[in-house]
């Protein structure tokens, strides 16, 4: 273990994701609300810039950030009861341990075009979010 590293502790394993700022389904939405006729009854999957690990995601988190952070996989039991510890609604619960069997099904390890069709553009790579957010990833005083 990395001394001093902040973890970002998930039951993903090693799957792979392919994560979209919601600045950018912010985007696709605009184009869709501009002239919504051509949009009636599609369906779009909108992916970020590339998919792979949570543990390389982490790895751009500190590069960017100058400082480490790594992915440590912990079991969906475990992780699950942490949660509930943790206060988190039933609801939300359910939702996010059938994301994360989705995760382990590589149901989240897909890309599509969807998005640079709708918008005209690439979506943010994973270290230019960082870089544009680096304030909300600051970190916090334990005083």
């Amino acid at each position: 273990m990395l001394a001093g590293a902040q973890v970002a502790v998930l039951p993903l394993r090693d799957s792979r994701t392919s994560p979209i700022s919601a600045v950018d389904v912010a985007s696709a939405l605009a184009v869709m609300l501009d002239d919504p006729a051509p949009h009636v009854g599609q369906v779009y999957n909108l992916t970020g810039f590339e998919s792979a690990s949570v543990d390389h995601y982490a790895r751009a988190f500190s590069e960017v950030l100058g400082r480490p952070i790594r992915y440590l996989d912990i079991p969906l039991g475990e992780w699950t009861e942490r949660l509930r510890q943790a206060g988190v609604p039933a609801h939300l619960l359910a939702h996010l341990v059938a994301m994360s069997e989705l995760h382990g099904q590589g149901r989240y390890d897909r890309m599509t075009d969807d998005f640079s069709r709708l918008t005209g553009r690439a979506p943010i790579d994973m270290r230019a979010f960082v870089q544009r957010n680096a304030a909300a990833f600051a970190r916090q005083s334990t005083d």
